[in-house]
């Protein structure tokens, strides 16, 4: 057995132990594009080797996805299976768990028009919602993970000669996933949670009023509601099993208070909207919603999010991580926000996890909105950290004190 071929056992092992935690007489649904077809099949052996009762694999193909933007007819935008919503909502309530491997081609959709993306997507969210409950309270097992498609590392390592890009790509995701060839990635993320976990209790023990965030072209006050919780790498799912949603992971994130955010604030890299690109995101925001906003470029890819609904003009999470970090410090902008948000503080527009505020799982949407958490269809994270970014903490007797300084934590 050669080492890449160690490398991706141990990827596959790590990502259904930790990342989805499998178990026995569990159904798995695997979600992923033909080009990882060699770690896809890893992951099914790894996972039915864990006990699991069925996989079922859901091959993606992105170009005929783009097939149906270039040929599919103007009205048919808005259309979604509501088949398979009733599919992936009957397969929640009995307790299947999902694995995605998420790597959205950054410029899968150069050439098409915004508004037929956006018209898809908000269609599938729409048909989702009762599905999506289950995964944005976590009472199911879910994990999003990468692997190098064509396409991505041609982005990514543009820098490179095209015959080593995918290779550097693999290096990546097994080096920020603490995949190694001498070490037990799963005993390495189970230190990598502990140490997580304690930076989640601080900032518990904390209870900031407010945060207030300084940084060039940036200058934004964010209150944080009453029983707001921080959380970190993973959580439990409603039977209890312990998983990790994104792998990898360096954050800590809780809520905003929904209407408490005042100012303006800039993104700091370039966003993969659904294939699409944004940059240089500029959102001025007056009582927690969006009162102006602009782009370098991709406008109208944001003004699409934006119009989602009502809840998409205003913050639903925010995160905090460190510019000293691991995937930070490769230096490097991965066009996929589940690993460029692990690289830089970052907030959310759209819907708030209702795991980030105390009883939040239990209440209706009326409930979490009067308790300061935002409802929306849509959650798209956006980056907001650099080295130059200060951060201060206002704790409840009012004093103010340092939580960030120069993009690092201030203690």
């Amino acid at each position: 057995m050669n080492s890449f071929t160690q490398m991706l056992e141990k990827y596959a092992r790590l990502v259904v132990q930790i990342g989805v935690n499998i178990q026995p007489g569990q159904v798995l649904i695997v979600s992923a594009p033909l080009e990882t077809a060699e770690l896809t099949r890893r992951i099914v052996a790894e996972a039915y080797d864990a006990g699991a009762k069925y996989v079922m694999v859901d091959w993606d193909d992105e170009a005929i996805t783009r097939i149906r933007y270039e040929h599919a007819g103007d009205d048919t935008f808005d259309y979604y299976p509501q088949w398979h919503a009733d599919m992936m909502e009957k397969f929640a309530a009995e307790g299947g768990a999902i694995l995605r491997i998420k790597v959205p081609n950054p410029e899968l959709f150069n050439g098409i028009e915004s508004w037929k993306v956006s018209k898809s997507v908000k269609a599938a969210a729409i048909a989702n919602e009762n599905y999506s409950d289950y995964t944005r309270n976590s009472r199911i097992s879910w994990a999003l993970v990468k692997a190098p498609t064509v396409a991505w590392a041609n982005k990514v390592y543009a820098d490179l000669p095209e015959s080593e890009r995918v290779d550097a790509m693999w290096d990546a995701i097994f080096m920020m996933n603490r995949v190694t060839p001498d070490n037990d990635p799963v005993a390495a993320w189970k230190e990598h949670v502990a140490q997580l976990e304690k930076v989640e209790e601080r900032l518990n023990s904390k209870r900031y009023k407010s945060l207030h965030y300084r940084a060039p072209g940036t200058d934004l006050h964010v209150e944080l509601p009453e029983g707001h919780l921080w959380k970190s790498a993973g959580g439990s799912n409603a039977s209890g099993t312990y998983f990790i949603a994104n792998m990898p992971t360096e954050e800590v994130y809780s809520m905003p208070h929904r209407n408490g955010v005042n100012g303006t604030v800039t993104s700091t890299m370039p966003l993969n909207l659904n294939g699409r690109l944004v940059e240089g995101i500029q959102l001025t925001f007056s009582e927690g919603k969006v009162t102006a906003y602009d782009a370098v470029s991709g406008l109208e890819h944001l003004t699409s999010l934006l119009e989602t609904d009502e809840g998409a003009m205003h913050l639903g999470e925010i995160a905090l991580v460190p510019h000293d970090s691991p995937i930070s410090n490769l230096n490097r902008i991965f066009y996929n926000t589940g690993i460029d948000e692990n690289a830089s503080c970052h907030f959310a527009l759209g819907s708030s996890y209702p795991t980030n505020l105390a009883g939040g799982t239990e209440m209706s949407k009326e409930e979490l909105l009067a308790h300061g958490a935002n409802v929306s269809l849509t959650h798209v994270d956006f980056m907001v950290g650099s080295a130059e970014l200060d951060i201060d903490g206002e704790l409840p007797n009012g004093t103010i004190e340092p939580v960030f300084r120069k993009g690092n934590w201030a203690y």
